[in-house]
């Protein structure tokens, strides 16, 4: 791999921790304005500093993100369905190469929909993708779409599709936490970091998937909903970054959301090395296009 390359994977990755915080901002792309994604540079600019990369489409990357912000950005180059059609694995490549190296992000991202209609086509787009970011220096990271069919996030499934991703060149991959996670971490040989999913029932719903994902061997997440759709975005997030790159519990993190919201010693520093707790089985998300 060459330095470009692994300078990219770097700068979503730091060095102490070697996991990321991902904050996934780009919903709008087959779901519109979204409920907390109705202004997108309003939800952006307070977590912009808290994310170690943020994952967002071009449209929203020009108009919402200041272009002095050192985050690295994960381009979405994959669209062309909406929620209004019944089979969302009908995408193609929406942004070329050369335009994400203009962008100067620190990769792309499509989905692939294993299993679905559109299976051939998102998994042709992923190889030429990797061919043209081996020739641009920008890795690409699959994500394992599974569109409005929920019952798929089973390890079986998520292994294959994993794999299949990594197989075909995929730098990273993005994927759902299931029970057996631990069986998709070891089928893949590339770092896997896990979505938040659907909303759900509660901040420490999220915290519990995140710790549980940490624990099994994810490389972090790539999480929106449960982010910018809480009650306390910004004090989540960083309750996130506890378990993610220090190894909090469940409980330690909680904590940290309740004195960030109160304004309390530890609102504006970092929390410090704790040791991991218990696993966790994972939440049940509330219903959702995906």
């Amino acid at each position: 791999m060459e330095w470009g390359m692994r300078n990219r994977i770097a700068r979503m990755f730091p060095a102490a921790s070697q996991n990321t915080v991902m904050l996934a901002v780009d919903h709008g792309y087959f779901m519109g304005p979204t409920h907390g994604l109705e202004d997108p540079r309003a939800t952006i600019a307070p977590l912009l500093p808290h994310a170690d990369a943020i994952a967002l489409t071009r449209g929203v990357l020009r108009a919402c993100v200041p272009p002095e912000s050192p985050t690295p950005i994960v381009l979405r180059v994959s669209g062309g369905a909406t929620v209004l059609r019944e089979d969302l694995s009908d995408e193609t490549i929406t942004v070329a190469m050369r335009d994400a190296a203009r962008l100067n992000v620190s990769a792309v991202a499509l989905s692939v929909f294993v299993g679905a209609p559109g299976e051939h086509r998102s998994l042709a787009n992923l190889a030429k993708l990797v061919d043209e970011g081996q020739d641009a220096g920008i890795p690409v990271m699959a994500i394992t779409a599974v569109g409005k069919e929920l019952e798929k996030r089973d390890a079986r499934y998520l292994s294959l599709a994993c794999r299949v991703s990594a197989e075909i060149g995929a730098h990273l991959v993005k994927t759902y936490y299931c029970d057996g996670f631990e069986k998709v971490v070891e089928g893949c040989p590339v770092p896997l970091v896990v979505a938040g999913g659907p909303k759900l029932d509660s901040d420490r719903a999220a915290l519990e998937l995140a710790h549980a994902a940490i624990e099994a061997g994810a490389h972090g997440l790539d999480m929106g909903r449960n982010i910018w759709q809480s009650d306390h975005p910004v004090a989540m997030l960083k309750a996130l970054r506890a378990i993610v790159h220090d190894r909090a519990s469940v409980a330690e993190a909680l904590d940290l959301v309740t004195e960030q919201v109160a304004g309390g010693p530890r609102a504006n520093r970092p929390p410090v090395a704790l040791a991991p707790g218990g696993r966790v089985a994972p939440p049940r998300p509330r219903a959702s296009h995906r």
